[in-house]
C-alpha cells in the first residue's frame, strides 16, 4: 500500500535523502506535500518529479515564483510559518518528515504530532526545547515520533525488544568532529572553512559546526532524555572516531548492545519509514574486515566546552536547554557570517547560560518567550558590523 508523506525541509541534506529512499524503495511511498527555504532551483524541480499536491517557500516572492513553475500541477503554493504548519498537517500524508533546521522546525514539528501522524524525526531541537510537551502531545493525539538522527535511531533499534527499566546505560557516540585531535592551544586559529570539514558525515553548514564544537552531541543527549524516557543520569557519550557504532544500550545484566552501519545517512532514514519492517536499501552493507577497528574515547570538556554546557542544562533541566540552543544559534549563526570566531561560540553560549533565570517551559509561550529572551542576550556579545 503506497503511504502519503510530507517533508519539512525539502531541499537540505536530510530532505534530499529521504527522497532518495523514497526513489529506491519504488512505489511504497508518494509525495504529498513540501516544505522548504530559499534554493528554488532544487524545489522546482522537486515539484516537477513529485508533482505534490502542496508546497510551502519561505517567502511570498518565492511563493509565486514556485507557483508560476508548478501551475501545470495545479499545486498549491503557500509561504511563512503558516505554510510549513499546513504541510505538517497535509491531508493524504500518513508520515511526517522533520528536517527543518533549528528552532524553526518546532513549530511544524508539533504541528504533525498534534495531528496525530508519525514523524520521522530529524529536527533535534523539538526534543530540546519542548520534549515533555512533545511527549503529551503525542500521547494525546496518537502520533508515533520515530527518530531520524543515526544515533537515536541506533537506541531505538536497540531498545525495541527490551524493557526499559532493564537499562543501566544509553551511550551516544560522537566521530569528534574535525577538531578532534587538534592541539587544545590550536584551536582558537580554526578558521570557518577548517569547521567545515567535517571527517565523516556530508551536512548542512549549522549541523557540521555543532559537530566541531560536539554541541550536537550535548542536544541529542537531551533530546535522547524525552525520545526515550531516560533519566540523564544513564546518558552518556563517547568519542568513536570511526563512526560505525552509532549507539551502544547497557542492561543491568551487564550486556552491551550495540547498532553499527555505514556512515550513510539513507540507512537510519529508510527505518524511520518503514518501521516496523525493514527492506532491502540497495546500499552497500558495512565491511568490519575494511574498518579494522573500533575505537572509544571518553569527552574531554577542555576540548569541548560546549558539550559541558549541554550536560549542565539537561542535569538542570527547565528552562536551560531551551536557553542553550537559542544562544547556541545566534552563536554559530555568527561565525557562519564571520562575524566571531570559533572560541568565541562556547564563550556567547557561557555567557547567556550565566545570565539566565531558570523557570519552568511548560506551554507553547512559555517557550517561545524565553527563546526570544536567550536570542537577545546572546545577540549583545556579537559584534554588529
Amino acid at each position: 500500500m503506497t503511504r502519503g508523506i510530507a517533508i519539512l525541509g525539502s531541499t537540505g541534506s536530510i530532505g534530499t535523502s529521504v527522497l532518495d529512499v523514497v526513489d529506491r524503495l519504488g512505489g511504497r511511498f508518494r509525495v504529498t506535500a513540501l516544505a522548504a527555504g530559499s534554493n528554488l532551483p532544487l524545489l522546482a524541480a522537486q515539484v516537477e518529479k513529485y508533482r505534490p499536491a502542496l508546497v510551502s517557500v519561505c517567502d511570498r516572492g518565492d511563493a509565486g515564483e514556485i507557483r508560476r513553475l508548478s501551475r501545470r500541477w495545479r499545486t498549491k503554493v503557500v509561504h511563512g510559518p503558516e505554510g510549513a504548519l499546513e504541510v505538517a498537517r497535509a491531508d493524504g500524508a500518513e508520515i511526517v518528515v522533520s528536517a527543518i533546521t533549528g528552532m524553526s522546525g518546532f513549530g511544524p514539528t508539533l504541528e504533525a504530532v498534534r495531528a496525530g501522524r508519525r514523524v520521522a524525526l530529524a529536527n533535534k531541537e523539538s526534543m530540546v526545547v519542548g520534549g515533555a510537551f512533545l511527549r503529551k502531545e503525542a500521547a494525546r493525539s496518537g502520533a508515533r515520533i520515530i527518530p531520524v538522527d543515526s544515533e537515536h535511531s541506533g537506541v531505538f533499534q536497540c531498545l525495541s525488544k527490551e524493557k526499559k527499566r532493564h537499562v543501566r546505560r544509553v551511550i551516544l557516540t560522537a566521530s569528534g568532529g574535525p577538531f578532534f585531535q587538534t592541539p587544545l592551544q590550536d584551536l582558537k586559529k580554526k578558521t570557518l572553512e577548517e569547521a567545515l570539514r567535517h571527517p565523516r558525515w556530508v551536512m548542512g553548514k549549522k549541523v557540521t559546526v555543532d559537530s566541531a564544537t560536539l554541541m550536537n552531541k550535548g542536544l541529542e543527549l537531551i533530546e535522547a532524555r524525552w525520545l526515550f524516557d531516560i533519566e540523564p543520569a544513564k546518558l552518556d557519550v563517547l568519542i568513536h572516531p570511526q563512526s560505525v557504532v552509532h549507539s551502544l544500550v547497557e542492561m543491568e545484566d551487564g550486556s552491551v548492545l550495540a547498532q553499527l552501519s555505514a556512515t550513510d545517512m539513507r540507512i537510519p532514514i529508510q527505518y524511520a519509514l518503514t518501521w516496523p519492517e525493514r527492506c532491502d536499501s540497495a546500499l552497500p552493507g558495512l565491511d568490519l574486515g575494511k574498518v579494522g577497528r573500533l575505537e572509544f574515547y571518553r569527552v574531554d570538556d577542555r576540548r569541548y566546552p560546549l558539550f559541558a554546557l549541554a550536560k549542565e542544562a539537561l542535569r538542570a533541566g527547565e528552562s536551560l536547554p531551551v536557553a542553550l540552543n537559542a544562544a547556541n544559534e545566534v552563536a554559530v549563526g555568527a561565525f557562519l557570517e564571520k562575524k566571531i570566531l570559533f572560541p568565541d561560540i562556547p564563550a556567547v553560549v557561557a555567557k547567556v547560560m550565566e545570565a539566565h533565570r531558570a523557570r519552568p517551559a511548560d506551554s507553547i509561550e512559555a517557550i517561545y518567550n524565553i527563546d526570544r529572551e536567550a536570542r537577545r542576550e546572546a545577540l549583545r556579545f556579537i559584534p554588529q558590523r
